[in-house]
């Protein structure tokens, strides 16, 4: 009896084992950023709650070549799914196109919704960058901002492009972009410089809040600039308490987590019954105001907002 039942169990765990999907995830994003960290934590919930195995990946800087790398490298171990951010359709369209042509189910999210289906994916999972822009535009105008500059820290993305081609649209005033590198004391030192050239300027939008958001309050702070509205993509428990605070206006928030858990699980439910959503999934724009701050600042320091 006892053999009968250990041969049970073994052929159950061997079964159990044969049904595991393989879903490997290559972004754009190192998880030592805290906006990536969240989508990693999305994703390693969706393998937790599907059972899938997921191996999200990422080039070691912002790097479209090596991200392409990454892109075929996964494409030759044959996975069930394969997840990818897509911030420059140029360089990455190619090796999607390769995944898709050896029938490995793509979905793509965070960047790449406007090309993510001519390039073969089922659907896509994120916000439209533009219209988010637009929306922070829109909103930042309303609370008086008059004269704005939309800090950039990663040129040549074109989800980032869009965000502030958004803005200038819905912000209907002077907009100035400012490159910079992902190095929060250089931002602060840019930003800073850029209001204290041009007193006029009132509005600063950040593409980030830790490494954007957070310098850009400091810079404000630092020269007294008690008049100048900044707000930020997407959180930070820091930034949100600066909103809180009324030091910041407001942060965009794309709903990250979603970005890493939905596409793992749709992919696991492919692999297993053939199901997959109809469309594209919008995981954003929603704005976090004073009034839904504090709500989000506990949620934000846990990886999940």
């Amino acid at each position: 009896m006892k053999t009968l039942f250990a041969t049970a169990a073994v052929t159950a765990m061997m079964a159990g084992s044969a049904m595991a999907q393989e879903i490997i995830v290559v972004t754009h994003g190192q998880a030592s950023d805290p906006f990536w960290s969240v989508v990693k934590n999305g994703a390693a919930e969706a393998a937790k709650d599907t059972g899938a195995t997921v191996d999200v990946r990422s080039p070691e800087t912002f790097d479209m070549v090596q991200m392409s790398q990454l892109i075929d490298a996964a494409v030759n171990q044959e996975p069930d799914g394969l997840v990818v951010s897509i911030p420059d359709a140029d360089a990455l369209g190619p090796s999607i196109q390769r995944a898709v042509d050896a029938g490995i189910p793509v979905i793509s999210m965070n960047s790449g919704g406007d090309v993510s289906k001519e390039l073969g994916a089922m659907l896509h999972v994120g916000q439209s960058e533009y219209d988010a822009g637009k929306a922070a535009g829109v909103k930042l105008a309303e609370m008086g901002g008059t004269k704005g500059i939309c800090v950039n820290q990663e040129v040549g993305n074109v989800s980032l492009d869009q965000r502030c081609a958004g803005f200038a649209e819905g912000f209907g005033n002077s907009v100035e972009v400012i490159p910079t590198m992902t190095d929060p004391a250089e931002v602060e030192s840019k930003v800073r410089a850029a209001l204290e050239s041009d007193p006029d300027v009132n509005t600063v939008l950040g593409l980030s809040a830790p490494i954007v958001g957070e310098p850009s309050v400091k810079a404000v702070k630092a020269i007294g600039r008690d008049d100048v509205l900044v707000a930020t993509f997407d959180m930070s428990s820091s930034f949100l308490q600066s909103v809180v605070d009324g030091d910041a206006a407001f942060a965009i928030d794309q709903q990250q987590f979603l970005q890493g858990y939905l596409p793992v699980a749709f992919l696991a439910l492919n692999a297993k019954y053939g199901l997959m959503p109809a469309g594209d999934v919008p995981s954003g724009p929603n704005l976090i105001t004073q009034d839904k701050a504090e709500q989000v600042i506990d949620l934000a320091a846990k990886g999940i907002r």
